[in-house]
């Protein structure tokens, strides 16, 4: 008698669950931080590949992956930003899934600060050395000064043949 009470309330589970899971899914608390987090997946796992094979490419002497990252996750916020503006359509767990999951986990810009400050210490030391500073100046002003660019492209693309 007890497994047989046991099996019915498992049917009765497994014919109720699936409309428990879609009525749950329809709420925001739920639905939103599920689509930043899918988001969030693809773009860290995109950030990564992307820079496994930039450093195979280009070589590990320059931050490369992490400045083009950058800059590409400017291009691709800016352009999503005003095409999400222009199109009020787009449902809000997109936008999420898109700005805040991908785009969040994509740019490094944490990553972009500890490499400049990598790029100004000495190698062999925890010391600031000065030959380094060039270096550390042109991939600093240069990831900040290109990614603002990289945004108003994106905007610009997002716009064209409108």
């Amino acid at each position: 008698m007890g497994w047989e009470n046991l099996i019915n309330q498992s049917l009765q589970l497994l014919t109720v669950a699936p409309n428990l899971v879609l009525e749950v899914l329809q709420q925001p608390t739920i639905r939103n931080p599920i689509a930043v987090s899918l988001g969030a997946i693809a773009g860290a796992l995109s950030r990564y590949y992307l820079s496994l094979w930039l450093a195979g490419t280009m070589g590990g002497g320059f931050p490369y992956a992490t400045m083009f990252i950058n800059l590409t996750g400017c291009l691709a916020m800016g352009f999503f930003f005003t095409v999400a503006l222009e199109i009020p359509s787009i449902p809000p767990e997109v936008r999420l899934l898109v700005a805040v999951g991908f785009l969040g986990s994509y740019t490094t810009f944490s990553t972009y600060e500890l490499d400049t400050l990598l790029l100004l210490r000495n190698a062999h030391s925890n010391n600031f050395a000065l030959g380094n500073l060039s270096v550390a100046a042109f991939y600093w002003a240069g990831s900040a000064i290109l990614g603002i660019i990289s945004i108003q492209l994106g905007t610009i693309l997002a716009r064209w043949g409108k």
